[in-house]
């Protein structure tokens, strides 16, 4: 069985135990639960801080814990099954308190406490998952509170379990402008696939995490002259969101940020370094 290296926590010499007897490993490993404690966790294909980021994990989300050496973990992310590797303390292992709210904006603050004159301790990127246990109201403005007293303003919190924007066009218009980031996978700076997957994740539909992934999922083909709201282009590595039939949204290379763009221009401008579109998908509801 040929199985894809970044969905399978698979080397020569350690494998997940859930692959015994699929895949060949010198050893095979239990996976440890653990969730990420910083804003943004970058996972890298390789364990040196040099290496290149294939992807990122937010606030709260769950990783499984394959292997720890010198400082870095093996990893695979709960949420979009993607592997590779973390610096040790970006992440604590064990149980956890379950999820109460996602953060529902592009970018919020965590303070210290409800109160806006504070300095925050962090930001929080769309998608983290926060667990609130009270809240309170300070000069007209309400937060939610964690344990340890840190807080959210509540306006840019929603309930998890909910689709928080049905319409993933709306979610990816909401981070024009943010920032291009090879690997990218929040408010802070994003990649094409990654514009993509967390728009849909917003809508409550999981999708995988690299372009080539997304263009396998399932939907429906639709011709250039079918395309609407919603629908999904593809590239050879590189994916847009149309915005309508005639405009694409997307995370690029070519303005370093996300833009909407013409797509009969994208198109044009794009054929000279990458061809012409491979496909046209309409994602399954």
């Amino acid at each position: 069985m040929q199985l894809d290296r970044r969905l399978h926590a698979f080397r020569d010499d350690l494998a997940d135990v859930r692959l015994s007897g699929i895949v060949r490993a010198a050893r095979f490993a239990d996976p440890i639960p653990a969730q990420v404690i910083v804003p943004v966790a970058s996972v890298r294909r390789e364990p040196a801080h040099a290496a290149r980021i294939d992807t990122q994990l937010l606030f709260g989300e769950t990783v499984d814990i394959f292997e720890r050496a010198n400082g870095w973990l093996w990893v695979q992310s709960r949420f979009d099954c993607y592997v590779g590797y973390l610096p040790e303390d970006v992440v604590a292992e064990g149980a956890h308190p379950v999820a109460t709210h996602v953060i529902s904006v592009p970018r919020t603050f965590l303070y210290p406490e409800p109160d806006l004159k504070t300095g925050p301790v962090s930001a929080l990127s769309m998608g983290s998952r926060m667990t609130f246990v009270d809240e309170a109201e300070l000069r007209g403005s309400r937060y939610l509170m964690s344990a340890d007293g840190t807080a959210v303003f509540a306006d840019h919190c929603f309930p998890v379990g909910r689709p928080f924007e049905r319409d993933p066009v709306k979610t990816a218009l909401r981070f024009l402008e943010t920032p291009y980031l090879w690997g990218g996978r929040s408010g802070f700076g994003l990649d094409c696939s990654g514009l993509v997957q967390i728009a849909m994740m917003m809508a409550g539909r999981t999708v995988p995490r690299d372009s080539d992934m997304q263009e396998l999922m399932d939907g429906d083909p639709v011709t250039r002259r079918g395309l609407k709201r919603g629908d999904l282009v593809f590239w050879k590595g590189h994916v847009g969101l149309m915005e309508d039939p005639k405009t694409l949204i997307h995370a690029n290379g070519a303005t370093m940020r996300v833009t909407r763009e013409n797509l009969d221009h994208a198109i044009t401008r794009i054929a000279p370094h990458y061809g012409n579109p491979t496909s046209y998908l309409r994602p399954a509801k």
